[in-house]
C-alpha cells in the first residue's frame, strides 16, 4: 500500500504487511508455526529443545518468504554453534512458503 492510501485509513489499519501473530499471510508460516518447527532443535548438552529453553528471542517473517530467527546459546563459544544454526535453518526451511532463513546469535537477553 502506498503512503497516499495509508494516510487515508484510520489509525491501526494502514499497514496490511504485519498481521497479528495468529494470522497467516498467504502461503507464509505464522510465528507460532516457526516456533513449533524449531522445537525439533535441541541443545546438544541439555535434552531440551531451544524454544522451551528460552533460547529463541524473536522470529520475523518477511513478505518474500525469508525468516529471521534471533536466538542465543547456553554458552558463548559453544562448539555446537554451527550445528544448532544448521538444524534451526533446516527445521524452518521445511515450512511451506519459506524461501530462506537467517539465524542470528546474540549474547544479551
Amino acid at each position: 500500500m502506498d503512503e497516499r492510501h495509508r494516510e487515508a485509513l484510520p489509525e491501526g489499519q494502514g499497514d496490511a504487511r504485519e498481521p497479528s501473530q495468529g494470522e497467516g499471510r498467504g502461503d507464509l508460516p505464522t510465528k507460532e508455526q516457526v516456533l513449533e518447527a524449531l522445537k525439533v532443535v535441541y541443545d546438544p548438552e541439555i535434552p531440551v529443545n531451544i524454544v522451551d529453553l528460552g533460547l529463541v528471542y524473536d522470529v520475523e517473517i518477511h513478505e518474500n518468504g525469508v525468516v529471521d530467527v534471533t536466538m542465543t546459546l547456553t554458552a558463548i563459544g559453544c562448539p555446537a554453534q554451527d550445528m544448532v544454526k544448521a538444524d534451526a535453518e533446516m527445521a524452518v526451511m521445511r515450512l511451506p512458503g519459506v524461501q530462506g532463513v537467517n539465524v542470528e546469535f546474540v549474547w544479551t537477553p
